[in-house]
């Protein structure tokens, strides 16, 4: 194993265990379910699942280190005739129950490409992830909280990172067929390889700055809004936008699609799915409401720092 596939697994280990301690603690009443598994064709993971909890209603914090042959798809994809790869990463997606508190997502990998079946020849290697926020009722305090955290992660590494990803967040979580974003954004990266300016290991640093940084930039909001009162209109507008969420997770979510067409684990892919979700026919908003506020913010996203 290289350097970095060995550095960065453990870095995956760590900051699983270090997310799951914080949620249970915060929650209070349900703890993480544990699930070993292996992929056929080389690899597996452990997948860690909380639910119906005091504040979290699901969630769950996977990470995997998979390998083998690229599945013909993504032959296509990257334009090889043959090749092997290595994918480390984690992979979190939280449900509150209070619909005051905001689901979060968050995901960090590595991925090598080989020449050989033997993956001694590296031919390619780059970093990928990022964070964001997908909130039911907005305060622009928590946005501005959220972002600021993530900017301060990117800013050592280069004042130019924050503002790139930050807009190709806002490109990347952003549902086209409804033209509106899936939440107020966050960081959004991929494809980090070496080049001029920096190197693997530049790369390997800031992505794993950016993923310490989660439950600072999380777990402040979670406190602040999981004693506020709702209502079962509140829940109602909940569901409806999880279903927004849904949508999102299986037209367009890049994970999603590369789990499947690699004969990914399906519980584990699937466990960022609420489980509570509705479509309602042309659902509008009360004008003036403060659902409705969310909306004209997810159709226009912000600069929030």
């Amino acid at each position: 194993m290289s350097n970095i596939r060995t550095s960065f697994t453990e870095y995956i280990r760590g900051l699983q265990n270090e997310i799951c301690i914080a949620l249970e603690e915060i929650d209070g009443k349900s703890k993480f379910r544990e699930d070993q598994w292996e992929r056929d064709g080389g690899g597996g993971g452990t997948t860690r699942v909380i639910e119906k909890g005091n504040v979290f209603e699901k969630g769950g914090v996977n990470i995997s280190t998979v390998h083998g042959e690229l599945p013909q798809p993504i032959k296509k994809h990257f334009q090889v005739s043959e090749g092997w790869f290595w994918a480390g990463g984690i992979s979190l997606v939280i449900h509150p129950e209070n619909p005051m508190v905001p689901t979060v997502h968050a995901n960090f990998r590595y991925f090598e490409l080989y020449d050989d079946a033997g993956m001694s020849r590296r031919s390619d290697a780059w970093f990928g992830g990022g964070a964001d926020l997908t909130p039911y009722y907005l305060w622009n305090e928590d946005a501005v909280h959220f972002h600021t955290v993530l900017k301060q992660a990117c800013d050592p590494h280069g004042s130019e990172l924050y503002p790139l990803f930050k807009k190709q967040c806002d490109e990347y979580f952003y549902n086209t067929h409804r033209g509106e974003s899936r939440g107020i954004g966050g960081l959004f990266f991929d494809y980090l390889r070496k080049d001029n300016g920096r190197s693997l290991a530049d790369w390997n640093d800031f992505t794993e700055n950016t993923g310490r940084s989660f439950l600072d930039a999380y777990l402040p909001i979670v406190k602040k809004r999981m004693h506020e009162p709702w209502n079962p209109s509140q829940s109602y507008w909940q569901e409806i936008r999880r279903g927004r969420y849904v949508e999102f997770n299986l037209i367009h979510d890049r994970g999603t699609l590369f789990g499947l067409k690699t004969n990914g684990r399906i519980e584990s892919i699937f466990m960022s799915l609420p489980p509570r979700v509705r479509w309602d026919y042309d659902f509008l908003p009360a004008p003036n409401s403060r659902e409705e506020k969310l909306i004209e913010v997810l159709k226009n996203p912000r600069e929030w720092v």
